[in-house]
């Protein structure tokens, strides 16, 4: 005897989940005969229909053999409502009508169901269905049910779960349980517990994917018995993420192609007929020949057209899935193949519906990105409503991975009370760190680099989740995904911002269980952190490496602009657990624009302090440069405007009439170069371009002062560099950079933007050597004290004090 217990017919109408409740979808579609006809061709001996509430899809297939009446009953805890479903199963009309007056108190209702030995399970024991399900209703239920449902649509970490806690009971557990809850076993041996199977089905598509298979018997009351008595077995293919989605848009689907009568058009519509194909079953095949005439002609008839790209969103969808489907030869395949679907139809879907979206998710990313930099705001909030919409087509993937996450600390606590199997109190800090910065030229970059290598070697678990087109790292540890595309921003055209695949991201995420998900940026990549630190119910905390409505401010000259930025980075920072800050100033800053003080951190930052070493001064600047013998003034960092690098120039530039023996080196790459070297030719200047490993090294020690004339870094690591090369430093009032050296011990602080401020500060160092070298000494010093690795392991045990912050994030997350 096999037989699916769990699946539903359109007679289960009130939908749970919020998708099919907008659209007014009923939660299933399947017509009764269809779902029988289905679950004996997949070889199910034995069909029932377990509607919520409702027989009367099962009554409207009981006349055909080996059919039973069942149901899937709702009911509650009477104290604080928490939701149950309890099937029930090979039950008369009458007990159905019974069992409707009982079913608002669980322990009427299993009275009522012990005292007529009517055969019932506990559905999907450990998912919450109202959000309420907490561990003492869970022993609860242990005194109350005999049988538990191991549930095909479930998470399989669940089933498993499940199965070792029921295994672990014993008459010691069953007897405490019974004292704590004043609750009566109503049946023998009750830490006896058995399984019972069923695919929870609700699109046709997953029909017998689980099920109860029990030898020996084709008679469904004998079944029955056979598996109280231990006889039963439960024949699972897991479900995942994909599979629940999948089910979803079958759900929708089914429900627009009734609604719309869209059957006129599915042999006549390339894209209808493969969604057809793909959203649901029980379909007659084809003959072959027919159907590859039909692609054919299709594709010719797309080859004659000289198409154009569509500007609104459904006919946008629809031209791009279309091409998408003729381009894809396994997308194709369903089309050409008649009625037979694959195996692995909920992975096809999942990849077609990933590069549909990215496709068109592509197209409106770009348009954002000329709106933005031309300044549409009222197009840019057009095409932000736009692209939502695609993400709304997302959403059965969005509420699937978040399902299947909801109840894993649930699940957790089970495990550790009955088996032992979790013995520690706190999962293993599992990071995944995002940012839109690591393959490029800037402090952040070279930190995060440094970071993967420290975590390495001290054996923690941390990924660097990034997308880029170019440089994949050798590195362990480094998750770079193909970006949908880019877009060069006119001010930077050398930079590139990457738009990342979410949905491929999601996946990644889940599949990799990560338990902390990091944002280093608020861009493309950051809001993908966000999303999916939402989706799948984890912490997240966040880095404010850059004071990015200040160079919005630098770049464009418009204030309306910064203003409209620190709205969005204090919107962004704001959806964080917890954030880091490079600096005490930071910190006040993001303080006094808004957010709560107790969320902030001051994290700790360290160097490389055998890499960068006053022992390289080797005379390289000399070697490769041919500077002779002088004082040299050293820059290294981004040649862009927003580092006040015009600031400099006026300086040098006075020093350059005054002191004979004082030579500038400009060491980095940025937009701001070529201006740069048209201003200061015909001074002793060099520009070096990119330096790295042991030139970069070589160049630090081998310079006397280091001038850092920014006031909109908020750390600014190169200034940890040049003091562990063991360089006074001259760096201004505002940002980072002044809290990471001594102020008139191991440097200057001067006045930001002030000329005047900066050159006297260089031009006390120039004439001062005495005062140059103690300044080096005490920075090289300094500088020990803050190495890599300790700076490193203080900033994940930041990590372990935020898991506190879990609770209000599973609440928000909801």
């Amino acid at each position: 005897m096999k037989v699916d217990l769990h699946v539903h017919s359109r007679y289960s109408k009130r939908p749970t989940q919020w998708i099919l409740k907008k659209i007014g979808c009923p939660e299933s579609f399947t017509e009764p005969l269809e779902l029988y006809q289905i679950a004996r061709k997949r070889g199910m001996t034995h069909v029932t229909i377990s509607d919520h509430n409702s027989i009367n899809g099962a009554l409207e297939i009981a006349h055909l053999p080996n059919a039973f009446i069942s149901e899937e009953v709702t009911t509650y805890f009477p104290d604080d409502r928490c939701k149950l479903h309890v099937l029930v199963v090979d039950i008369t009309e009458a007990q159905h009508e019974d069992i409707q007056r009982f079913r608002k108190n669980v322990y009427d209702l299993v009275a009522y169901l012990n005292q007529e030995e009517i055969f019932h399970a506990l559905a999907h024991p450990l998912y919450s269905i109202n959000d309420r399900l907490k561990l003492d209703h869970i022993e609860q239920c242990l005194v109350l049910f005999r049988n538990f449902e191991l549930n095909g649509a479930r998470n399989q970490r669940e089933n498993t779960s499940l199965q070792k806690v029921l295994n672990a009971l014993t008459p010691e557990h069953m007897g405490r349980l019974t004292d704590r809850y004043r609750l009566e076993p109503r049946y023998p041996d009750p830490w006896y517990k058995y399984l019972i199977g069923g695919s929870d089905d609700h699109s046709s598509l997953n029909i017998a994917r689980t099920y109860t298979d029990i030898p020996g018997t084709d008679d469904i009351h004998r079944g029955l018995t056979e598996i109280i008595h231990g006889n039963g077995r439960v024949i699972q293919n897991p479900s995942n993420p994909e599979t629940l989605a999948h089910n979803l848009y079958g759900i929708a689907y089914q429900f627009y192609k009734s609604k719309f009568k869209l059957d006129r058009y599915v042999q006549k519509d390339l894209l209808m007929k493969f969604l057809d194909r793909s959203l649901r079953a029980g379909e007659k095949p084809e003959p072959g020949l027919i159907s590859r005439l039909y692609f054919f002609l299709h594709h010719r008839r797309r080859s004659k057209v000289n198409e154009t790209v569509p500007e609104t969103l459904m006919s946008l969808l629809g031209h791009e899935t279309r091409n998408l489907i003729q381009d894809h030869p396994q997308f194709a395949a369903i089309v050409e193949n008649g009625g037979r679907r694959p195996k692995n139809l909920e992975d096809i879907w999942f990849d077609f519906v990933k590069q549909a979206s990215n496709r068109v998710m592509l197209q409106f990313a770009n348009h954002l990105m000329d709106h933005l930099s031309k300044g549409n705001v009222f197009n840019i909030f057009h095409t932000i409503g736009s692209a939502g919409g695609v993400y709304t087509m997302l959403a059965p993937y969005f509420i699937a991975y978040s399902l299947f996450s909801q109840d894993r600390k649930l699940s957790h606590q089970l495990l550790r009370r009955y088996t032992g199997d979790e013995p520690s109190s706190r999962e293993p800090v599992k990071v995944a760190h995002f940012t839109d910065t690591f393959y490029e030229v800037n402090g952040v970059a070279l930190t995060l680099q440094q970071q993967v290598r420290i975590a390495h070697r001290n054996q923690k678990d941390l990924t660097i989740v990034t997308c880029h087109a170019e440089n994949p790292s050798p590195l362990t540890g480094i998750k770079n995904f193909d970006p949908i595309g880019d877009y060069e921003l006119p001010e930077y055209p050398e930079q590139k911002i990457f738009f990342p695949p979410l949905l491929e991201m999601l996946q990644y995420c889940y599949e990799n269980q990560f338990n902390i998900i990091h944002s280093a940026t608020p861009g493309p990549i950051g809001l993908s952190a966000l999303a999916i630190a939402k989706i799948l119910r984890l912490p997240i905390c966040g880095t404010y490496h850059t004071a990015i409505p200040q160079y919005a401010q630098f770049l464009t000259g418009d204030d309306a602009i910064e203003d409209i930025t620190w709205k969005y980075i204090l919107w962004y920072y704001d959806q964080m657990d917890y954030i880091y800050a490079p600096s005490k100033s930071t910190k006040e800053e993001l303080v006094d624009r808004g957010l709560e003080e107790k969320k902030i951190r001051v994290y700790p930052r360290g160097i490389d302090v055998e890499r960068f070493n006053p022992a390289k001064r080797n005379g390289f600047l000399e070697k490769r440069y041919g500077i002779q013998e002088t004082i040299k003034l050293i820059y290294v960092g981004r040649v862009s405007k927003e580092k006040n690098l015009h600031i400099l120039e006026r300086v040098f530039q006075k020093l350059n009439q005054t002191e004979t023996d004082v030579h500038l080196i400009v060491v980095g790459d940025g937009p701001y170069l070529q201006q740069m070297k048209a201003t200061m030719a015909g001074t002793p200047c060099t520009f070096t371009g990119y330096l790295s490993g042991d030139d970069l090294c070589s160049a630090y020690a081998s310079s006397d002062i280091f001038v850092f004339p920014s006031a909109t870094d908020t750390f600014g690591n190169v200034v940890l560099e040049a003091q562990a090369s063991g360089l006074p430093v001259v760096v201004t009032d505002q940002g980072g950079p002044a809290e990471n050296m001594l102020p008139g011990r191991t440097g200057l602080v001067v006045v930001a933007d002030e000329v005047g401020s900066l050159n006297r500060a260089v031009t006390k160092l120039i004439h001062d050597h005495e005062l140059r070298q103690r300044m080096g000494q005490n920075a090289r010093t300094y500088m020990q004290q803050r190495s890599f690795d300790n700076a490193f392991l203080r900033t994940w045990q930041m990590y372990g004090s935020g898991e506190s912050q879990r609770h209000s994030t599973y609440a928000r997350a909801v």
